[in-house]
């Protein structure tokens, strides 16, 4: 891409959105589009179109979704499959009719079966069956990635799909209702510490096992991929390191100075039993993640702190 460049960012708000903002300028790129909601709703097939027509971006990095942690996907699957889709149908068909550079959609781990092998090639996709608790947001996905694929086909679309691992960092979403289990964690064990708590609980056993990717490795990666990958499959971006739930809590512990005790909820669900993703290929073009797990919570935690909206509600 060159450095002057129309980028758009869709979903700058998000986790990933700002990530990919903070990155993009930082390496230079000054011509930016990052529309809130209130200048356009994504989901919005018609105010999509009226906004590529008059800023026609010419490159894209597709990072609006709606997202959430088990509880979320699990209560409300059909908010997920359809707000999901309606933002990339209107994304996707808007890069297509404004002949957008190069796009790069965004999926989610979460579009592997739930029993795939480890760590899961990009070649698991559509081998077994999904992860009840969030089998429509991951549908959604899958269905973003065959929209990519197809207009490829069809259009000549110059379209890509990295598939993320577990992400956290920066910008996340702390609301004990809809989040995921790390900035989950963080809020509980904070709260825990600041009212002598002497115990925090934790979904599910704490034996299963994630891998977690700073946000900005992510932005990374994607600057990457949209800079030289041309390749029609999809690539998995992660860490290539896992952990259990019991030792992401006790690390999250240390980092915060939490003296009291976890306690496991056991008739929580886990979810998938393993996710790995396995990063061979991305690897092997040159990119490697660089932020500590250690490290990311630390980040993680001092802009948690740093944020009214989280901070004030602890």
């Amino acid at each position: 891409m060159d450095k002057s460049a129309t980028v758009m960012v869709a979903g700058a708000r998000g986790l990933v959105g700002g990530a990919l903002v903070r990155r993009l300028a930082a390496a230079g790129y000054s011509n930016l589009l990052t529309p809130a909601r209130a200048e356009v709703d994504l989901r919005d097939a018609v105010a999509v179109d009226s906004y590529f027509a008059k800023h026609r971006p010419q490159y894209l990095f597709i990072a609006a979704a709606k997202v959430g942690g088990i509880h979320a996907n699990n209560t409300y699957p059909g908010d997920f499959l359809r707000e999901n889709l309606q933002i990339q149908l209107a994304l996707i068909e808007a890069a297509r009719k404004y002949k957008v550079h190069k796009l790069l959609f965004l999926g989610s781990s979460c579009i592997y079966p739930k029993l795939a092998p480890q760590p899961i090639p990009e070649s698991a996709l559509l081998c077994g069956a999904l992860e009840p608790t969030n089998s429509a947001y991951a549908v959604a996905k899958i269905a973003g990635i065959e929209m990519v694929a197809a207009y490829r086909r069809q259009y000549g679309l110059n379209g890509i799909s990295a598939m993320p691992t577990n992400l956290y960092g920066p910008g996340d979403n702390y609301d004990l209702q809809n989040s995921h289990v790390l900035p989950a964690l963080i809020r509980k064990v904070h709260e825990a510490r600041l009212s002598g708590a002497p115990t925090v609980t934790v979904w599910g056993t704490g034996t299963v096992l994630r891998e977690f990717l700073f946000v900005d490795d992510l932005a990374d990666a994607c600057l990457f991929l949209m800079n030289s990958y041309e390749d029609d499959r999809i690539i998995n971006v992660g860490s290539g390191e896992e952990i259990t739930i019991r030792g992401l809590a006790e690390t999250v512990v240390e980092v915060l100075g939490f003296q009291g005790q976890l306690v496991f909820d056991t008739s929580k669900p886990d979810g998938t039993p393993r996710k790995l993703l396995d990063v061979a290929r991305i690897n092997a073009l040159g990119w490697r993640h660089q932020v500590s797990l250690r490290d990311g919570i630390r980040r993680a935690y001092e802009d948690f702190l740093q944020t009214p909206r989280w901070h004030a509600a602890a």
